[in-house]
């Protein structure tokens, strides 16, 4: 288990915590280096960074779960590190090849091994990686240096006391344009994010939820996380648009939602004012992996689905379902678990 550390794994929150060791990587003239493990938590950039001046930069999160015999399991990572290099490209920064990206994160983990939570408290260990673009730079255009980084930190469950549902407001703002960097997992789309979050927080609700910025009729994401809902006949419905981030705990629970627990599944328009046809809902991402929504707050109207204070059992059963892969209590579909 490498060292002692003095944590209170039953109380632990989500906050930056620094731990020993973290990756770094610098890109330059074309290439990247080997990569080193630094117990410098600072970064030391240029004043011209375009991270700086034009937001190029990108990031992922992911985390290392304990389970019950004291392995550490990843989950999908191969699938952060695609999106990552997909936000890599929208942005013109370099890509981190995908066994790079993996090797990076098991460094990290085993590294930091200590800091893990002990199965059975539902904390993990929370990754982070991040790219950004640095050197001496001033005009608009992409930087000729690149930092690509991998921290982590212990995080709690993102529910004490179980699963509970939480309200949430329709913002007027846009997450992101039509044809913008909806997509791309990138920092210019949380900064634009916090002023609609901290109305909903100041109206009391968990979070905004974004329409689709064309036509402001359908749901996009809830916070930044991706909307599902359950309807009355069994659908498992999440809604489909070029603007948003392809959520890998959405696709994990599209499989799921078909093939363990036999539901029928569909990517499509989610339309604010058909909200009726669901009988359940939540916003899933890697954070909370699912947040039940008790209600939606649309103008004057005020709708609520299974119940502002139970999670409904179709979005149970499929928290208990993904929560046991990760943890490594519930089989796990080919290729989805990898060990560090």
């Amino acid at each position: 288990m490498g060292k002692e550390v003095s944590i209170d794994w039953e109380n632990l929150g989500f906050n930056y915590i620094k731990t020993d060791l973290r990756y770094l990587s610098h890109w330059k003239d074309g290439n990247w280096d080997e990569g080193v493990l630094t117990e410098d938590n600072q970064l030391h950039i240029s004043e011209g960074s375009t991270v700086l001046h034009y937001g190029q930069s990108c990031f992922e999160g992911l985390k290392a779960y304990r389970t019950k015999d004291g392995d550490i399991n990843l989950f999908r990572p191969e699938e952060n590190a695609k999106r990552m290099q997909r936000s890599c490209r929208r942005l013109l920064m370099p890509e981190v090849p995908t066994d790079v990206f993996v090797d990076a994160v098991k460094q990290v983990v085993k590294a930091n091994e200590h800091y893990l939570p002990p199965y059975g408290t539902g904390g993990t260990l929370y990754i982070r990686p991040f790219l950004i673009g640095v050197g001496d730079n001033i005009g608009v255009k992409p930087a000729s240096e690149y930092i690509f980084s991998v921290f982590c930190m212990p995080v709690g469950p993102y529910f004490k006391g179980g699963l509970t549902p939480t309200n949430f407001l329709v913002s007027d703002y846009d997450r992101a344009a039509g044809r913008g960097t909806g997509a791309a997992k990138v920092g210019g789309n949380y900064a634009g994010s916090l002023l609609p979050g901290a109305e909903a927080h100041k109206r009391a609700f968990s979070d905004a939820i974004y329409l689709d910025p064309i036509t402001h009729t359908k749901i996009e994401e809830v916070g930044a996380a991706n909307f599902f809902g359950i309807t009355k006949d069994y659908k498992f419905i999440t809604p489909e648009s070029p603007s948003i981030l392809p959520s890998i705990t959405k696709y994990s629970l599209l499989y799921l939602a078909e093939h363990r627990l036999g539901l029928t599944v569909e990517q499509g328009d989610v339309y604010i004012d058909q909200l009726d046809q669901f009988k359940e809902a939540g916003a899933c991402g890697t954070a909370a992996v699912i947040s039940p929504i008790g209600g939606i707050q649309y103008g004057d109207t005020f709708h609520v689905f299974y119940s502002e204070t139970e999670v409904g059992p179709v979005t149970k059963r499929l928290y208990d379902e993904l929560v046991g892969i990760q943890f490594g209590d519930v089989e796990a579909p080919e290729g989805w678990i990898v060990k560090v």
